[in-house]
């Protein structure tokens, strides 16, 4: 079950790795488990997923926290979509490397200017976002960071 910004002390700001540039806030959506862009979301970043616990929720503009994505490659130009379109994640906080998520935020910025930050961070920083929390997703270097945002 996902936990609340009440339930959760922060341990701001957190250290993470850059997996790809950007900078930006927004409040987070911490997923219980991982979530396919491609049949997944709808087309408004919705997530449409039956069997997801988050089902009903939207991605749009949120700081999205999960462990990993989950495939298909599909979810790559997905991702990219939501991002042209302006209804994608304001930004993308994993704690598993995910060269699919990668590769849309890549193919975004290549093709339509978006510059969504995707940062790798550990398991028990993971645990300290929770949904509700507002934050700030620095990715401007490789040594990027994550700071809760009044």
């Amino acid at each position: 079950m996902t936990t609340s910004s009440a339930d959760t002390p922060s341990r701001m700001p957190l250290s993470a790795v850059a997996l790809h540039a950007g900078r930006a806030s927004g409040t987070v959506l911490h997923l219980d488990t991982p979530l396919s862009f491609w049949g997944g979301t709808d087309h408004d970043g919705t997530i449409i997923d039956a069997h997801h616990p988050q089902r009903g929720q939207s991605v749009t503009g949120r700081v999205l926290v999960m462990r990993a994505g989950r495939g298909s490659s599909s979810s790559s130009y997905v991702l990219a979509e939501q991002l042209r379109q302006q209804c994608g994640p304001a930004a993308i906080v994993l704690a598993e490397r995910d060269a699919i998520v990668v590769l849309g935020a890549i193919v975004a910025r290549e093709l339509y200017g978006s510059d969504m930050p995707v940062a790798l961070v550990t398991d028990d920083d993971l645990a300290t976002l929770p949904t509700g929390l507002t934050v700030t997703v620095d990715c401007s270097t490789e040594a990027a960071s994550i700071t809760s945002t009044p």
